[in-house]
C-alpha cells in the first residue's frame, strides 16, 4: 500500500479496528505499520506517538458511541430515554470492546475541551437527564453514577462475570428500573441561602 494513502484518519480507523480485534492495550505503532506495509517511521508524519494515536482512537470511539446514543434517545424522555441511552451504550461497549476501552482512558483536559465528540457527549447526556430536574452539583453526581453503573455492568458482562443462571438482560432491565427510581428520588444538594 503506498505511503501517500496514509492519513491521520485512516491510521486512527485502522487502530480502532485493531483494538476491537486484539484489545486496546495491544495496539502499537509497529502493528499498524505492519498493517499498512510501511516502516514505523512512516506513521510519525501522521501521528505524534502512541499516546496521540490512543487519544485519536478515544475521540473516534466517543463520537461513534454518542452518535448511536443520540439516535436512540431522540424524541424520548424520562425512563424511556434512560433505557434507550443505556441500551445503546451497552450495545456499543459489547460490540466494540477495543473502541470502548479507548473511551475509558484519561485524556488531557485541554484536548477534551476542544473535542466536538466530548461536547456532544455532555450535551446528549445532560439532555437525557433534564427530565429528572437535576441541577449542579446533583447533575454531575448523577452522570457519574450512570457512567459507573453502565461501565461496571458492561465490563462484568463482557468478561463473563455474571455466573448466575438468571438472564443477564433481565438483570439489566431491573438495573435500569432502579436507576430511574433513583434519579426520580435523587437526594438533592441543599442550596445555601444568600
Amino acid at each position: 500500500m503506498p505511503r501517500a494513502g496514509l492519513t491521520p484518519d485512516r491510521i486512527t480507523a485502522a487502530a480502532a479496528d485493531l483494538a476491537d480485534e486484539v484489545g486496546f492495550e495491544s495496539v502499537t505503532l509497529s502493528a499498524l505499520a505492519r498493517h499498512f506495509s510501511v516502516r514505523d517511521a512512516s506513521l510519525y508524519s501522521h501521528v505524534k506517538n502512541l499516546q496521540d494515536l490512543r487519544t485519536r482512537v478515544a475521540f473516534l470511539a466517543a463520537g461513534e458511541m454518542i452518535d448511536r446514543i443520540a439516535v436512540a434517545v431522540v424524541g424520548r424522555s424520562g425512563k424511556d430515554a434512560l433505557a434507550a441511552f443505556a441500551g445503546a451504550y451497552r450495545e456499543y461497549a459489547l460490540q466494540n470492546p477495543g473502541r470502548y476501552a479507548a473511551t475509558q482512558i484519561r485524556i488531557d483536559p485541554s484536548l477534551v475541551a476542544g473535542s466536538p465528540a466530548m461536547a456532544r457527549t455532555a450535551e446528549v447526556t445532560y439532555g437525557m437527564l433534564r427530565a429528572y430536574g437535576l441541577d449542579e452539583p446533583d447533575l454531575t453526581d448523577a452522570v457519574r453514577l450512570l457512567r459507573a453503573a453502565f461501565h461496571g455492568y458492561c465490563v462484568l458482562e463482557s468478561t463473563g462475570g455474571f455466573g448466575h443462571p438468571r438472564a443477564v438482560q433481565a438483570s439489566w432491565d431491573k438495573a435500569i428500573d432502579a436507576l430511574h427510581i433513583t434519579l426520580e428520588h435523587w437526594p438533592r444538594e441543599e442550596k445555601s441561602g444568600g
